[in-house]
């Protein structure tokens, strides 16, 4: 019986530490799979487990990313309702140059720290799928309080309800490659101050 839990796993708990911090952690993590969790659960609970574990300290490290993103992404949708406009340009390039930003930066961030460009490209993957949930449950919640005319004339202006509750999905394809596109600046600019 296999003894250790899904390689996939381990790699991409690796992306997300520092080299030096690595074995370290995995290390507790495998000793408390071996010892406790795989005699006690089988197999099949014991990854799950691991696969949990790991993918709750992926979501500590990108939550408060993932929080502004979604946070931003928020706030434009408040401000197409409060002031309505006929003309979105300016208020579309300053989200989405908001939301460019913040990608790259923690792509950087976690990349420099781990030292590999796919950490820049997980942790993208990760904000623009954890900022998804925030961002429609967010709108629900603002749905549910605002929902007279006024407010939905305004969403039904600024893209509808379909833009408001699917974009926040569609942008996790753009989300991994911009945080691919921060984690190699991130892990070059590592290596680059070895020298």
């Amino acid at each position: 019986m296999r003894t250790t839990p899904p390689s996939w796993a381990e790699s991409l708990l690796r992306l997300f530490l520092p080299p030096h911090v690595f074995p370290s952690l995995s290390g507790d993590l495998l000793e408390h799979y071996r010892d406790s969790i795989l005699p006690a659960r089988g197999l099949g609970r014991a990854d799950r487990w691991y696969v949990t574990q790991v993918l709750e300290f992926i979501a500590r490290k990108t939550l408060p990313w993932a929080a502004l993103f979604a946070g931003s992404f928020l706030a434009r949708g408040a401000l197409d309702v409060l002031r309505p406009t006929t003309d979105f340009h300016t208020r579309a390039e300053l989200s989405t140059g908001i939301g460019v930003g913040l990608l790259l930066s923690a792509g950087f961030s976690i990349a420099r720290r781990s030292g590999s460009f796919l950490a820049g490209a997980a942790a993208g993957c990760a904000i623009t799928a954890i900022a998804s949930v925030l961002t429609i449950g967010g709108n629900v919640v603002r749905l549910a309080l605002w929902h007279d005319p006024r407010v939905m004339s305004a969403v039904a202006a600024s893209g509808g309800l379909d833009e408001a509750f699917s974009l926040p999905a569609i942008l996790i394809l753009p989300g991994v490659a911009l945080g691919g596109i921060g984690g190699l600046l991130g892990a070059g600019s590592r290596c680059f101050s070895r020298y």
